[in-house]
């Protein structure tokens, strides 16, 4: 079993930056992909980011340019850095984990960015 934790969310103006940090503890496979997820009310949860253990990156249209993923392999930790926030930002974050064999994959319990005008 997998468990992921979140950390990092929380109220920032827009136009500001935060920087998101999700840690995976349990077994854990060498080849993974971690990614970040968003979620808002009334709306399904949507795909931001995912960076695959050997390096290669992924973005959402909608974060391409001011969001960055990276991650720390010795440490089973992905961040998600976010710059020039805006509004619509703003949501539930959420970690995955997940496996060429396990697609479903485990996910973090979220972390609340809100973005203020």
């Amino acid at each position: 079993q997998v468990q992921l934790v979140e950390s990092g969310g929380g109220l920032v103006q827009a136009g500001g930056s935060l920087r998101l940090s999700c840690t995976a503890s349990g077994i854990i496979s060498s080849i993974n992909t971690m990614g970040w997820y968003r979620q808002t009310p009334g709306k399904q949860r949507e795909f931001l980011a995912h960076a695959i253990s050997g390096g290669t990156t992924n973005y959402a249209d909608s974060v391409k340019g001011r969001f960055t993923i990276s991650r720390d392999n010795d440490k089973n930790t992905v961040y998600l850095q976010m710059n020039s926030l805006k509004i619509e930002d703003t949501g539930v974050y959420y970690c995955k984990l997940y496996t060429p064999w396990n697609a479903a994959g485990f996910w973090g319990q979220g972390t609340q960015v809100t973005v203020s005008s």
